[in-house]
């Protein structure tokens, strides 16, 4: 079982920006037809500085970036089992092609099911831009198998 003395345990910190190529690609291959995820001109007569990050992108910025996952070795978690239990996104402002993002991440719960077989493991990363201003909350469960 993982111990829940790792809650509260941060994980990664890092600063970021998402440049407009890569929010293209990613807006094309998640199927967005909005024309701000493409062309900053469209993006300007929405109201928006340039191009928006499509949703979900966020995650794609911790992936891209090479965010540590040494912790998991650190807490005792075998790579082959692990099952990715659950994502969310909370978002309070957009973020912009472009804007400095920081990126700060710990585990805020761990809870185990059916008898100590499976732990679960909360990894809330907070978002937020070169103003300070809160940007998002990315929210992640990974299942252990401990059988």
């Amino acid at each position: 079982m993982i111990d829940k003395k790792h809650i509260g345990k941060k994980l990664y910190e890092f600063e970021t920006s998402a440049e407009k190529g890569q929010l293209r690609f990613f807006a094309k291959a998640t199927g967005q037809t909005d024309p701000i995820y493409f062309d900053e001109a469209a993006a300007r007569a929405a109201g928006h500085p340039g191009l928006p990050l499509p949703p979900t992108f966020l995650s794609a910025l911790v992936l891209l970036n090479n965010a540590s996952t040494s912790w998991r070795e650190e807490i005792g978690i075998k790579l082959e089992r692990v099952l990715h239990g659950e994502q969310s996104f909370t978002y309070h402002r957009m973020a912009y092609a472009g804007e400095p993002l920081q990126f700060e991440a710990k585990i805020t719960d761990i809870y185990d099911k059916r008898g100590g077989a499976l732990d679960f493991v909360v990894n809330e990363t907070r978002v937020t831009n070169g103003r300070g201003e809160h940007v998002a909350d990315l929210r992640s469960v990974l299942v252990h198998r401990n059988t």
